[in-house]
């Protein structure tokens, strides 16, 4: 997702009184020859000269000005868009105390306040659902307008708000937000704020709120006349290796899942044994659940049903809401969700993730720093009715969630922060996230800037209370142990018959991520990035826990990374160190499809390299051949003398001869953590010896272990020297991998996805 600059908002001129210059003192003569001169005639003679030097002075003081000028956001975007990307994200500096107060100068509500907003998106002519919205008493609606919103959009008893509009609120968020997206809404949540909301209901617009009372289940009111002081039904923190569970279930729904539920917990049908209680009162964020058509991902809405025919799910409306403890978490979404004042600065929707994981990224990272208050999240009965539009959102609008989301929960409750302040504690966990991939630099960015925004629009940061996970946990008695068994309605779902089992593909998806979902993919793209980087994301982010791509070329928009293919082994130490806990590593050259279907059985503590494919991996007599190769082998032996005794025994059993160099092209090789630290000091004992990557990877292979202990999953693989005409027909859908292969446009993307389907029908839902 692309950051579009806000319109007009170019940098501004330095203010202030203009530089007094002191008087220069010109010598009346020089030598015998000098002729004499006054001011103005010296000033003629010299003009170019003087205007040189007023430009050279105008230029840095322009310079320090802009770097300094912390106010104007995009002015420093605009600077630092043209320097050199850094892998590590830039830690923001943020002088707390020095916010200015934005107020509303640009619209015709400056003077208008309420407590309780209603903040949804809108992309086209208002739908008869949101009209219902805005007959709801008590309530503003507040509608934030895109790139697609049509220019005469209005609704009487609604606030709307114009990309125009937007662009003069003064917020500096909106200089990270794309022009045609929903998380333009984080606009919205900051003009709420600055005209005195308390409560934001944040819904979509195909929503219609049952009996038109958002008081009949979620609570709008915690303290105070109209607050119901109850005890809450809780998740039991019996087991605290759980982060995360299916809310549907205790619904009455156990074979539907949430958009942002982790896909390997979507067999986990089971009710609970028991409940807990807590006392209400701090359920800050209140998810409720909708009727018709739920909140549910791609693979769900694209895999149990038949036909063009409308979902209508119901859930049980008496179940009891039912809150989450510290250290579980459950996805919370932006299309019926209720947001109290103390958890307002979780109202962010991150901006370098795909469109559909936003809000869900945010429900989680959002859920983790409410512990720090004290807050918790309480999902509750059908609150609304979403209609089935028949238009479920495509795979790759959710990318991030399935490749992602079930680490993101896992690395969120091992989080800690030694910070003081709940606004430091947000920065430090948006910084850690980029630090793991889970979302850019771009969001820590963004980040900082929305808490600045708060902050500047008149918010009030919560105080921070202790965290319960880092105390004893008090163990569950009898009497504390509270029943409620979820009541089991219709599951069979238009045509699609529930068998208490998860769909076949969807469990093979399932089986790859828990078998992959630790390891990291390093691809290397030999040619253009712009139309093929997003799609070997799309294709393999799925799979592994993340895939990184290295170019001739870097390019910032798409996360592509500099590296050389002659020396690819180079860059492997910083990926080991920045994916620290990743159980291994696998490199792939574009031109080499991987069927990871096939590659279960392969031992991933072990080596895998392409040493039996003769294609790939060969020797050759260094004797009567080129320079070329006889430098590469006087290479070997300078590095050979220098290994470590492990190693150097290691490679001198595998190479008996030393006139001979042995080559492979290394389309293809796999990386266990055990020999990272091998690998590293292979590198730099090579250092800036100019050795090739077909002669050192299997230099370092050898070293690192025998080739006969090397997993054999790719001795099957299918290799050609040279590309066949149709490739349709050499392809196959048994073999580990597949080469040559090129992949250059998003047609040949497409047809490669379709051949590929053979192995994972699912891969039909991305073209």
């Amino acid at each position: 997702m692309l950051v579009q600059d806000r319109e007009g908002s170019g940098p501004k001129s330095p203010k202030g009184p203009k530089p007094t210059r002191e008087r220069s003192s010109i010598p009346l003569s020089v030598s015998s020859n000098a002729k004499n001169l006054d001011f103005s005639t010296w000033v003629s003679e010299n003009l170019y000269k003087v205007l040189t030097f007023l430009f050279l002075i105008s230029t840095i003081a322009i310079f320090f000005y802009l770097h300094s000028a912390a106010g104007d956001t995009t002015t420093l975007l605009c600077l630092q868009s043209t320097q050199t990307h850094s892998i590590k994200p830039e830690f923001p500096r943020i002088k707390w105390n020095d916010i200015p107060r934005i107020s509303d100068k640009s619209t015709p509500y400056a003077n208008f306040k309420s407590e309780k907003w209603i903040v949804v998106s809108v992309s086209d002519y208002p739908s008869e659902e949101l009209k219902k919205l805005v007959r709801i008493k008590g309530w503003q609606v507040l509608a934030i307008g895109n790139s697609k919103t049509p220019k005469d959009w209005i609704l009487k008893g609604t606030i709307y708000l114009s990309l125009e509009m937007q662009a003069k609120l003064g917020y500096r968020v909106v200089d990270y937000l794309p022009y045609d997206s929903y998380v333009r809404k984080s606009v919205g949540y900051l003009f709420a704020i600055q005209h005195g909301a308390k409560k934001i209901l944040d819904v979509d617009d195909r929503g219609v709120v049952i009996d038109d009372d958002i008081g009949k289940h979620f609570d709008v009111e915690l303290i105070g006349e109209g607050a119901r002081q109850e005890v809450i039904l809780q998740y039991s923190h019996d087991n605290p290796n759980r982060t995360v569970v299916n809310p549907y279930i205790h619904f009455g729904q156990r074979s539907v899942w949430p958009r942002g539920l982790p896909l390997e917990n979507v067999g986990e049908i089971g009710h609970e044994e028991f409940y807990t209680e807590i006392f209400g009162g701090r359920q800050f964020i209140q998810q409720g659940i909708s009727n018709g058509l739920p909140d549910v991902d791609s693979v769900f809405y694209f895999t149990r049903k038949s036909g063009l025919e409308a979902f209508d799910i119901r859930f049980d409306e008496h179940a009891p809401k039912v809150a989450l403890p510290q250290g579980m978490m459950v996805p919370v979404n932006s299309f019926n969700t209720i947001f109290h004042s103390s958890a307002f600065w979780g109202l962010m929707l991150p901006v370098s993730v795909s469109t559909m994981a936003s809000d869900v990224l945010r429900g989680y990272w959002a859920q983790r720093l409410l512990w720090e208050i004290g807050g918790y999240v309480v999902v509750y009965p059908p609150t609304i009715h979403r209609y089935d539009r028949i238009e479920g959102y495509p795979f790759s609008e959710e990318k991030d969630l399935h490749v992602n989301v079930g680490r993101l929960t896992k690395f969120l409750v091992a989080w800690r922060s030694g910070k003081h302040r709940l606004f430091e504690k947000i920065l430090e966990l948006s910084y850690a996230m980029a630090e793991e991939g889970f979302w850019t630099e771009q969001d820590v960015k963004f980040a900082a800037a929305w808490l600045q925004d708060l902050l500047a629009v008149g918010y009030m940061q919560p105080r921070l209370m202790s965290l319960e996970l880092d105390r004893p946990r008090a163990s569950i008695g009898h009497g504390d142990r509270k029943e409620f068994v979820p009541q089991k309605l219709p599951s069979v779902h238009l045509g699609v018959e529930e068998i208490g089992t998860v769909n076949y593909e969807i469990a093979n998806l399932i089986k790859w991520r828990k078998n992959f979902g630790n390891v990291v993919l390093v691809i290397f793209c030999s040619g253009p990035v712009e139309r093929t980087a997003l799609e070997w994301r799309l294709l393999y982010g799925r799979i592994f826990k993340t895939v990184i791509i290295l170019s001739n070329q870097k390019n910032v928009d798409l996360a592509v990374e500099k590296g050389n293919v002659d020396y690819i082994y180079r860059y492997a130490p910083k990926l080991f160190d920045r994916y620290s806990s990743a159980e291994g590593f696998l490199f792939l050259q574009d031109d080499t499809i991987l069927n990871y279907w096939n590659l279960l059985q392969a031992d991933k503590s072990k080596l895998w390299i392409t040493n039996k494919l003769s294609k790939s991996w060969h020797s050759v007599s260094v004797a009567g051949n080129s320079d070329w190769f006889v430098k590469q082998a006087d290479v070997i032996k300078k590095v050979v003398a220098t290994m470590p005794v492990h190693l150097q025994v290691n490679f001198k059993e595998s190479m008996k001869n030393d006139e001979t160099l042995t080559l492979c092209s290394s389309e293809i090789f796999y990386i266990p953590r055990r020999f990272v630290s091998d690998f590293v000091d292979l590198v730099n004992l090579v250092g800036n010896l100019d050795m090739h990557h077909k002669v050192a990877v299997p230099m370092f292979f050898m070293a690192m272990d025998s080739p006969q202990n090397f997993d054999s999953v790719l001795n099957s693989m299918i290799y050609k020297k040279k590309s066949q005409g149709n490739l349709t027909t050499f392809y196959s859908a048994e073999a580990p991998a597949i080469h040559p292969w090129k992949v250059s446009s998003e047609q040949e993307f497409i047809k490669l996805i379709r051949v590929m389907a053979a192995g994972d029908p699912l891969l039909m839902e991305l073209v």
